[in-house]
This record gives structure tokens, C-alpha cells and sequence, in this order.
């Protein structure tokens, strides 16, 4: 069956259709990673987004249900140039395509994916449409223009969850830490994470308010990550303001965006984002690269915080686009890439042991 990708601008890639029928809606990005295909395509972070790969033969491995960060697939739409119909590995529980078909991810292959990234880097990120019941090109750059824009839009209330739940480890419970994470998106493997150096978690919704979160009598705070604009999240700007200096806080990606905003800074559009496995950043503390797991399409603008308040702390190297801060007085610090790493290198997660052991500081 036929489909086509047609983008905002009316620049048409028309290819082969994969997974299910129908059409799929979004903004259209790019990830670098090589791997990790079931880990993006379930990651809240690209609700109303369209993800591109630029690894050209994508499923070759199937999938399985421990590699899901969420309950569900939440990218709208995927693409890539060619798609494994067969799954090759003895931890697969069935290939890609049926996975897609399944839970109705509308999906193009056999398109020059070279030639739309190097658009999209030139051109920036745009609103898509990939559609096998629809062949009018002007229909389709129409219906991808009426698409709402990312910027101004509060994703994160979306996909963040209804009621608070659990995450404990094992081990004795007086031995272990407590920690509040805000759900704006997480993914599991964060959760994991928290749970691996020793936290017991409880995930609570992304509007639940300072006063309720402190009352649990936490020993750390986590911000997550999750999709969208971190401007229209007025509600956790106040949130973070109101618990900073009562209590450790770390946040990642999102949670990075709304601690800047906290901190006094601004946040910005990037052109076309950054999205995979393989980006260097440098850790100015320290002075050592690590390839890191990215996943984000705004910014915190490092002009806007006052230094003698906040220190910089990590630089993207590809772009040099601010990565991580922290206060200078105050228990609080947060990276905008994915320590977690799911998919990507574990070069970062020393950063929960840092979040560890400042919640075992004495105050």
C-alpha cells in the first residue's frame, strides 16, 4: 500500500506504507539513534510528533515488552527509509510491524529520509501528515498547516497520570529514600533509576500542588521529562518555586526547562531539536565529554539566569546550546539530555548518585 509524508511547506515524500491504515498527525522531528526504536516510539516526550530515523533499516530486532518506557506508543507517526518485516533476536516477542498495526502507529518506509532530514535542518522542524487513505497533495499540506504548533502547547497535563502511584525497591524501608516525582511524561527506566540507587518513588500528577508533595515528607523531589512547550506550565513554575530550598530537586529534560523558568530564566524553540543516542555534551565541573541520550525541542536560554545564582554546568558540544545547571545555594540541579538512557549510552548515570547523595546531606 501507498502513503505519503506531506509537510507544512508542501514538500511531498511518497513511499510504501507500514504498521496500520489511516492517517497520523504532527510535528515532524528526527532522532540519530541506531537503536532503540521501541523506546522512542513510547516515550511521552514526542506526544504530537512524528518521528523520523535517520539509521536507514529500523526493526530488524522486534520488539518485547521490557523495552517499553510507557503503557502505550505515544509518537504519532514514524518513519524511516526501510523497515525489517522479520524480527531477528532471541529476546523479540514479534516484529515491529505487527507491533505498529496493533496499536495503530500509521508508519511510511521507502522514502529518501537523507533528503527530508537535511530539509528539516535547513527549513526547521514542521507540522506533517502521513495518510494512506489521502492522495491530494493540497489537502495534505492544508491538513498539516491546521495541525496546532508545538510552541504555546501544554502537552504535559495530557499524558501526565490521573492518580498517584508507587515505585518501591527492595531492601528495608527505613534504609531508603523517599522521593516525589512530578509526572509531566516520565518513562520508566527514570523511574528505575531512582529506584536503583536506593528511592522508593511516588509518582504523583503534573498539576498536584507544593503543598501536597511537601506533606508526603519527601526527601528529594524528581521533575520529569515530557513533551511540549515548559512556558504554558505556569502552574509548575509556581509548583518548583514554592518547595526549592525545603527540599533536593533534580530534574531532566522537561523537568530542566521548568527548573530554568523557576530559577528566574527563559526557554526558546530550537530550530530542529535535538533527538538521539549519540550527543556529546561536556561536564564544565568536572571537563569530561559524555555521549549522551537527547530528546528535546526547547531550550533554556543561559543569558536569562543570573549567574551569581545559578551555575552552568553542562554544555552540548554539537551546538553549544546550554545542557545543565544548578543553584548556586540551594539543593537543586537538572540536565536537559537523558541520563537514563533508554535507549543511549550510561555515561550519566552518575547523576542520580549525585541526586542520592544530596538528599543524604545533612540541613
Amino acid at each position: 500500500m501507498k502513503a505519503i509524508l506531506a509537510l507544512e511547506d508542501g514538500s511531498l515524500f511518497a513511499g510504501r506504507a507500514f504498521g496500520a491504515e489511516g492517517e497520523a498527525k504532527g510535528e515532524v522531528v528526527f532522532n540519530t539513534s541506531m537503536t532503540g526504536y521501541q523506546e522512542i516510539i513510547t516515550d511521552p516526550s514526542y506526544t504530537g510528533q512524528i518521528v523520523v530515523m535517520t539509521y536507514p533499516h529500523i526493526g530488524n530486532y522486534g520488539v518485547n515488552a521490557e523495552d517499553e518506557e510507557a503503557a502505550r506508543p505515544y509518537a504519532e507517526g514514524f518513519v524511516a527509509r526501510e523497515f525489517s518485516e522479520v524480527a531477528s533476536n532471541w529476546r523479540a516477542q514479534g516484529t515491529f510491524e505487527d507491533y505498529l498495526k496493533r496499536r495503530g502507529i500509521v508508519s511510511i518506509s521507502e522514502i529518501d529520509t537523507r533528503a527530508l532530514v537535511r530539509h528539516i535542518r535547513s527549513r526547521g522542524a514542521m507540522r506533517g501528515v502521513i495518510s494512506t487513505v489521502e492522495s491530494d497533495p493540497a489537502k495534505l499540506a492544508a491538513a498539516a498547516r491546521a495541525i496546532p504548533t508545538m510552541a504555546g502547547s501544554d502537552l504535559a497535563s495530557a499524558v501526565s497520570c490521573k492518580e498517584p502511584y508507587a515505585r518501591a525497591g527492595a531492601g528495608t524501608a527505613a534504609a531508603r529514600l523517599k522521593v516525589v516525582a512530578w509526572d509531566y511524561g516520565v518513562k520508566r527506566n527514570i523511574l528505575n533509576n531512582l529506584v536503583r540507587v536506593g528511592c522508593d518513588v511516588t509518582v504523583v500528577p503534573a498539576a498536584t500542588s507544593a503543598e501536597d508533595v511537601l506533606a508526603m515528607k519527601p526527601d528529594g523531589v524528581f521533575l520529569s521529562n515530557g513533551p511540549g512547550d515548559p512556558e504554558p506550565l505556569e502552574y509548575a513554575v509556581r509548583n518548583i518555586r514554592a518547595l526549592l530550598g525545603k527540599v533536593p530537586v533534580f530534574g531532566i529534560c522537561l523537568g530542566h526547562q521548568l527548573m530554568g523558568l523557576a530559577f528566574g530564566g527563559k526557554t526558546y524553540k530550537l530550530k530542529f531539536g535535538h533527538r538521539g543516542a549519540n550527543h556529546p555534551v561536556k561536564n564544565l565541573l568536572t571537563g569530561r565529554i559524555e555521549i549522551t541520550s537527547q530528546n528535546h525541542g526547547f531550550a533554556v536560554d543561559p543569558d536569562s539566569l543570573d549567574a551569581a545564582r545559578v551555575e552552568l554546568t553542562h554544555l552540548n558540544l554539537n551546538d553549544q546550546t546550554l545542557e545543565g545547571v544548578r543553584h548556586r545555594s540551594l539543593p537543586a540541579f537538572s540536565v536537559q539530555y537523558h541520563p537514563e538512557a533508554s535507549p543511549g549510552p550510561h555515561d550519566s548515570h552518575y547523576l542520580f548518585d549525585e541526586f542520592k547523595q544530596l538528599m543524604l546531606e545533612p540541613r
